[in-house]
This record gives C-alpha cells, structure tokens and sequence, in this order.
C-alpha cells in the first residue's frame, strides 16, 4: 500500500515539474521574441502566411531598395549573394548589373595593395565596414547586428513564418520610435527611447523617415510600408527557399492523399473479400 502511494506521489511531482519545465521553455520563447522588459509587438497580417501563400514579389524589391538605401549604410548581410535576388526580387541581368555596381575586393596586386574588381552574381553583399572594431567605433561602441539571419535570431530558431513572431518584433521596433522614455529609464547620449527593444534603449537611431526614398513602381514610401517592405525582404533573405518548400509541401500532401486512396480502395475491394470470405471444410 506504502509503494503504491510512494508512485502516486512520485508521478504527480513528475507531472508537476514537467509543467514548470515546460512553462519555463515556453517564457524563455517569449522572452527571445519580445524581451522580458519591453512591449510586446502587435500581430501584423503579412503576405507570406498560410500554408498555400508566397512571397510578394513586389513587396520584396522594394525591400531590397530600402536595405540597400538605409540599412546597408550600418548593418551587413554578410551570408546573402547577389545571385540569391535572381528569380524572387531581379531578373539576372539586372542583378548581374546590381552587383557589378559594387567593388569587391579581390585579394592584393603586386605593390601588396588590395585589388578590386567588380562585383559577380556569387559575391556576398559588401559589408560597410571592414571589421568588428571600425563598426563600434563608428557607432559608439555598439555593433550593428548582421541581418542574414535576424529573422531566426529574433524568432526563437523557428523558421515557420506562418506564426510571424520576428516578423512582428521587426516592423514593431522598426516603427517604434518617437515616444517618451517612462519614468525609470534612463536615455544616455546617443541613445533612443524603443518600447519594442529589449530594456527600451537602444543605439540606433528612427532608421525609416517619410519618404525617405521613391519606389520605382510609384508605391509611397511611408514608414510603415517601408518598414513592412524590409521586413518581407529580411524574412525572405533568411529562409530564400520558403516557397519552393512550400510548394514540395502541398505537392507531397497530394501525393499522400491519393497514395492513401489507393490504398483504402486495394484494402476495401482487393483484401476486404478474401479477409470476409468462409472457408468450411467437409470431410
């Protein structure tokens, strides 16, 4: 009787731990989502959610504009090709000439001077500074984060944009700016006031001001479309083979289906009379 209610005992503290291990997980999520210390972003409707949807192209190349216009300036992608923008933002000749725009260092000439060369459709995107140090230098001290990957970074490794967790941390501290600092938080000089950011201060400055930049396709570069723009692109830039998966994906489920039909209907009228059928022997 004691062992029985020794176990008893043992499986509701087993349970009991097993809820705060999983809530624990669960805050730390939040936490890498938002921050434990800052507001939490608003749910935003985007293009690219649901199982059947993709990305808006034209959303995307103006995305790219306001990188290369704004955030390039500051930020790298040091893990995003030119040849990556073929078939999603640019046809190849436009980007072969986009990056042929550029001067990509090519090792060093016969004085030990670098060489550069223009840029190919396989090279990285150029980063604005040549290290870690200049980029601290030139932001006092702070190191503006790569954007490759910040879509991942900020989402907590969940690449699934159909919950848009990062997606709307992105656009919330992108159009956070303007507000006053509440009692408590100290704004140093140099620094901003961002409900969205972790601990509401952060370095970088209101980066998207009122058309700051002309679309190309006359759209009016607002800063909520402009940061909803570079959202799309950042997304994209992490994850450049979101709708091809997609596509195997509902593909897949079709195959599945009908493979799951033919099936049913071999099992129904191939094996369900030989399964139903009597045998009686007579001696």
């Amino acid at each position: 009787m004691l062992s029985r209610m020794a176990t008893r005992r043992m499986g509701v503290k087993a349970l009991v731990g097993l809820g705060v291990v999983s809530g624990a997980v669960f805050g730390a999520q939040v936490a890498l989502s938002s921050g434990p210390d800052c507001a939490h972003p608003a749910v935003q409707e985007w293009n690219h959610k649901g199982l059947f949807e993709q990305f808006d192209a034209a959303s995307l190349r103006r995305g790219y504009e306001v990188y290369r216009q704004v955030c390039s300036t500051c930020h790298s992608m040091n893990f995003v090709c030119f040849r990556d923008l073929v078939g999603f933002t640019h046809t190849k000749e436009h980007a072969k000439a986009l990056a042929a725009s550029y001067e990509i260092q090519d090792g060093f000439d016969n004085s030990g001077e670098p060489a550069f060369r223009p840029g190919r459709l396989n090279d990285f995107f150029p980063a604005p500074y040549p290290n870690e140090e200049t980029a601290r230098f030139a932001n006092g001290g702070a190191l503006p984060p790569d954007l490759s990957m910040i879509i991942k970074a900020r989402g907590h490794g969940d690449e699934d944009s159909s919950t848009g967790v990062a997606h709307d941390y992105i656009f919330a501290l992108l159009t956070g700016f303007g507000y006053e600092a509440p009692a408590g938080v100290n704004v140093g000089e140099g620094q901003y006031y961002n409900p969205w950011f972790p601990g509401g201060v952060i370095s970088m400055g209101p980066p998207l001001n009122h058309e700051a930049l002309e679309y190309e396709d006359g759209v009016i570069a607002t800063e909520s479309q402009m940061a909803k723009d570079v959202t799309a692109f950042l997304c994209f830039a992490s994850q450049p083979y979101h709708d091809e998966r997609k596509r195997i994906g509902v593909a897949s489920l079709g195959l599945f289906a009908i493979a799951a039909a033919a099936q049913g209907w071999r099992k129904r009228f191939r094996w369900g009379p030989m399964k139903a059928q009597r045998l009686t022997y007579i001696n």
